[in-house]
């Protein structure tokens, strides 16, 4: 399969694919699935609309194909897949892929950490928003113990993962937990990465007021640790990193909102009923289900991407305004994955 790698009409390439393999979840974070909108009675989608693994092997091969090299299967909580190290597998024998990471809240990790390592897998972010018991309850809203995912984190770390642990930041929610954040994972040598609450989707509430920026974030760390500006490892890296000072671990900062990295954005999506997105505040996808099963062949699903990626001038996070915000209808984070 000959084909050259695309870029898009900023000259972006495609280089990054992330594969929601499911839109359930075990958590209800505010800044995701809130349970005032996903209830106990809320109609998932049905398994058959589910890409199959074939199905998703198929379509990445053919990112690839075009300039994709990093994979990464998010969710919902992806962990909730049946048979997940199966599709691990799969795609890591895929020609061309350098790596393959995986996104979860963690709960699931202990039966799942081993087969996954076998499989393939080296990489894991974990979501931890805060070791404060009653905040992380309310902040996850099912009453999970910070606990309970610490003990993962450790497992998967023992098992031999390289592990990051994401925290999403909220003014007047959990600000309070930076620094004892930092202090733990820090200690464990583990990257923490502190992510700006973003205005995914239409139902988290999310406004302005509520965002806690990177230059406020770092402002806090300095008041108790020396921290030294890391350079950038490769062109469309989204976290911003650095170093404690006299010490190998790391602090990111993801600055979808006060920094943006449109301009280097090199991610494409795909949802798990098959919709291909370019852009993870997108209102529209291009359903490559729907070909898949009306036999398209391989050249045309390649022609298909292709045609999508190089029209592609999203740079939603650079022209975001209250404006543009309020009068645009977004996929939800936990739809298209984060």
């Amino acid at each position: 399969m000959n084909v050259h790698p695309l870029e898009d009409q900023l000259r972006r390439p495609i280089r990054d694919l992330r594969i929601s393999v499911t839109d359930r979840c075990n958590f209800r974070c505010s800044y995701c699935m809130p349970k005032e909108l996903f209830g106990d009675d809320y109609a998932f989608m049905p398994s058959s609309e589910q890409l199959t693994f074939a199905e998703i092997e198929r379509l990445a091969r053919l990112f690839v194909a075009l300039g994709v090299r990093k994979l990464r299967l998010t969710g919902g909580e992806p962990l909730m897949r049946r048979n997940l190290p199966e599709l691990t597998a799969k795609l890591c024998s895929i020609d061309g892929v350098e790596d393959i990471g995986l996104t979860t809240n963690g709960v699931f990790l202990r039966q799942h950490a081993e087969p996954l390592y076998a499989a393939g897998l080296r990489r894991l972010n974990i979501s931890l928003d805060a070791l404060d018991p009653v905040l992380f309850g309310k902040m996850n809203g099912r009453g999970v113990k910070p606990e309970v995912v610490l003990r993962q984190i450790d497992h998967a770390a023992e098992a031999g993962f390289e592990v990051k642990v994401n925290m999403v930041v909220q003014r007047g929610l959990n600000e309070s937990e930076i620094l004892p954040m930092a202090g733990y994972f820090r200690s464990k040598g583990i990257m923490l990465r502190f992510i700006e609450f973003m205005d995914v989707g239409g139902g988290n509430g999310w406004s302005m007021d509520k965002v806690v920026t990177k230059q406020e974030i770092l402002e806090r760390l300095q008041s108790a640790y020396e921290l030294e500006a890391l350079d950038q490892h490769y062109f469309g890296e989204v976290a911003k990193r650095y170093r404690y000072k006299g010490s190998a671990a790391q602090v990111g900062f993801i600055t979808s909102v006060s920094e943006s990295f449109c301009s280097s954005c090199t991610r494409a999506r795909l949802s798990s009923d098959g919709k291909f997105y370019t852009c993870l505040f997108a209102s529209e996808g291009l359903d490559l289900r729907r070909m898949l099963r009306s036999e398209a062949d391989d050249d045309s699903l390649l022609a298909a991407i292709k045609r999508v990626w190089e029209r592609r001038a999203d740079r939603y996070s650079e022209e975001r305004t209250e404006q543009t915000r309020q009068h645009r209808d977004k996929i939800g984070m936990s739809y298209i994955g984060g």
